[in-house]
């Protein structure tokens, strides 16, 4: 999708707000529009919620780097992004959508993702902000100041040129790439990888206990792993209150060995290397809490898999169908389905299997646009030919006759 000549960015007035008033008057103007760029800054490394530095934001008409530590306050911001009407532009935005959520309690009502809509449309999946700009409109912007202090103040001239370009290309992006999506008759596609892109981005998958993502807990029983999701909540709660980094306080690896020791006195806890001082007792009752369910309420033990090596074949199988599939229509194959949404594909086709509920190709433009395809092949229906070795999507595919039982013994 790249343009013939450089796309120039019109000069648009460049306003740094970092007063009250001045956000006032940013908010005027932004409360007139329809569509919005908008990117962050902030600093998460020592804190358990990042701390907000910047808000960037783009109209047709201007552009506004926000300096939170000088106006103050920006719930009436984050309640511009939930108005329905409002469409937000961000690039690989789940820190812009999780800062609306920490100041209004909502997410954006309207997000557009310029990096999710480019893979929709067929470009790299996830590509970088630089990149995207180069890609679409054959610009440049540099990526300077990716690991500057931005609590630090004054700003730079550099900071703030950077903070501007940011958000510069943003609704330039955003037209192209929906003007593409309308093309390809794909805009309620985008609007579904947006709204689920949303969901994750404010709250961990139910289905996903974060808990059991420590490294070392999938060879503790099931009584161990009750005190490893016990003390992972303690921590949690803990770091929340402090608002520091989880594991800063905790380490993971010791969550693990508490649970094998289950200690439940403070004396047991407070002699382990890396507990928080003054937390050994909240700890030990932590564990007591575990120990004390019944049998039936410890958590299982994550089954692992145990496929026959034709599952494996076929799921690389049907891996190299869908980059050739994604290749002639113009998608993202990875942002498509991951080996194990294949995975769960071909087990749903062997003796007893299930449904695919948890995989992506379950429901939605994938289970429209995408399953069909790979279940024909699957199922024998079609056969895979290479059709050209010399094209970019080499493979093709041609309906199998169903055999004839009059002449199966000819």
């Amino acid at each position: 999708m790249r343009r013939r000549r450089p796309f120039h960015p019109p000069p648009l007035p460049e306003v740094v707000v970092a007063d009250p008033d001045g956000l006032a008057d940013c908010l005027d103007h932004l409360d007139t529009v329809s569509v919005l760029g908008f990117d962050t800054e902030f600093i998460g490394e020592d804190s358990y919620r990042p701390e907000l530095c910047l808000v960037q934001v783009a109209t047709a008409d201007r552009l506004y780097v926000i300096d939170p530590f000088g106006c103050g306050p920006l719930d009436e911001f984050w309640d511009l992004l939930l108005d329905p009407d409002l469409t937000a532009v961000a690039h690989a935005g789940r820190e812009e959508v999780r800062m609306c959520w920490f100041g209004s309690g909502r997410p954006p009502a309207k997000l557009f993702d310029v990096q999710i809509a480019a893979g929709l449309v067929g470009m790299t999946y996830p590509m970088g902000y630089a990149g995207l700009v180069q890609e679409v409109l054959g610009a440049r912007t540099g990526k300077g100041e990716t690991l500057t202090d931005w609590r630090r103040r004054p700003l730079s001239k550099a900071q703030i040129k950077y903070a501007f370009d940011d958000v510069r290309y943003l609704l330039p992006i955003w037209e192209r790439l929906r003007g593409r999506l309308e093309e390809l008759k794909r805009l309620e596609w985008a609007e579904e990888e947006f709204a689920a892109f949303v969901k994750r981005a404010v709250a961990d998958d139910p289905a996903v206990e974060r808990w059991r993502r420590l490294k070392g807990s999938g060879s503790l029983s099931r009584r161990e792993l009750a005190v490893v999701r016990a003390v992972f909540a303690w921590r949690e709660d803990f770091a929340a209150r402090l608002n520091r980094p989880p594991r800063v306080l905790l380490r993971d690896d010791l969550i693990v060995e508490i649970a094998r020791r289950a200690p439940t006195t403070a004396e047991e806890v407070a002699p382990m290397r890396g507990v928080p001082r003054g937390e050994s007792e909240a700890i030990a009752t932590a564990v007591r809490s575990a120990l004390a369910l019944p049998e039936e309420e410890w958590p299982h033990a994550a089954e692992r898999e145990h496929d026959p090596a034709h599952v494996a074949s076929l799921s690389t199988f049907l891996g190299v169908l869908l980059a050739d599939l994604c290749g002639r229509r113009h998608l993202a194959s990875n942002l498509v389905a991951n080996t194990a949404d294949l995975k769960a594909l071909v087990r749903a086709r062997q003796p007893g299997g299930k449904p695919a509920a948890e995989s992506s190709l379950a429901s939605g433009w994938r289970a429209a646009a995408i399953r069909p395809y790979l279940e024909a092949v699957l199922d024998g229906r079609v056969a895979v030919t290479v059709a050209d070795p010399t094209a970019p999507a080499p493979l093709g595919v041609r309906p199998v006759r169903p055999s004839n039982p009059e002449n199966s013994g000819s």
